[in-house]
């Protein structure tokens, strides 16, 4: 009975587990995929399979140029951010043990916060009328507005990547806190400088952290709709929108499934790629 009994109980734990992630996770995406085989006609769906809309993706001029830009433009995010996130981490690890963790937390507060606020916020500085503008104005640094951060690509690839650089941060914070300082102290005392130490220590232990942090940014990047919505205007017209178009006024919704699959798709290979580096690394 005993056996039995725990058997019963484990069995019970794992669909506890489990279900919840099939059910909102799981099923949707898969609902999503069956629904990308239907078309619209009119403003009703007919419900015959069909690859169609597959096919008006990979010939319609409109989208597949959209997409890989948007691509490029979420590889664009997440070299950026890695960029300026690396230093700061790697500030935020050289500081005394008190302090880091305070500090690392004021960098989480932000992804705690509305996402629409943060991006006002952020064109309320880089827009056409912003504040930068206006204390450069004032100053008599320029005669007119800036335009470089208003309303186009620019403006998009700024504001994600101030938006996403907390998920770059973070991932690499912890793989800097991983090494550990005999490994530094080992450097210094074979003769390495601190350049050297850098380069043939730190950066290699933390490549896994600047790859998780890429990740996470890219993904974030590409699928996001609302900041290019806001801040980039026709010029900075992402898949993101499209995609979103397709759900609202387009009223197309097996197409916009199809692009989500598509769009799905590429993250899925994002994620692969990035996890055979870091597990490659990490293995040797």
């Amino acid at each position: 009975m005993a056996p039995a009994r725990y058997s019963t109980q484990r069995l019970v734990l794992t669909a506890v587990v489990w279900l919840p992630p099939l059910v909102f996770i799981l099923l949707p995406l898969l609902l999503f995929l069956a629904q990308s085989f239907l078309r619209v006609q009119g403003t009703e769906v007919v419900y015959e399979p069909t690859f169609a809309n597959y096919v008006r993706f990979f010939t319609d001029p409109a989208f597949l140029p959209t997409f890989w830009l948007s691509v490029v433009l979420a590889m664009e995010v997440a070299a950026m951010a890695v960029i300026f996130a690396y230093p700061i981490a790697y500030f935020l690890a050289s500081l005394d043990s008190r302090v880091k963790y305070a500090m690392a937390l004021a960098f989480v507060v932000p992804l705690l916060m509305s996402y629409i606020i943060k991006i006002y916020a952020i064109r309320s500085l880089i827009g056409g009328n912003g504040f930068v503008n206006r204390i450069l104005l004032s100053l008599g640094v320029i005669d007119t507005p800036i335009t470089l951060f208003s309303l186009n690509r620019n403006a998009v690839l700024l504001t994600l990547t101030l938006l996403l650089i907390p998920y770059a941060i973070l991932p690499i914070f912890v793989a800097l806190e991983k090494i550990p300082r005999s490994l530094l102290e080992a450097s210094a005392d074979l003769g390495a400088s601190a350049w050297q130490t850098f380069r043939g220590v730190v950066l290699p232990l933390t490549l896994q952290g600047i790859v998780i942090g890429a990740s996470f940014t890219f993904v974030l990047a590409l699928g996001d709709f609302v900041t290019p919505q806001m801040v980039g205007g026709i010029e900075g017209f992402t898949f993101g929108r499209i995609i979103y178009s397709q759900f609202g006024f387009g009223n197309n919704w097996p197409f916009g499934a199809a692009l989500s699959v598509i769009l799905l798709a590429v993250v899925l290979v994002a994620i692969i790629i990035a996890d055979r580096i870091g597990r490659s690394r990490f293995a040797t």
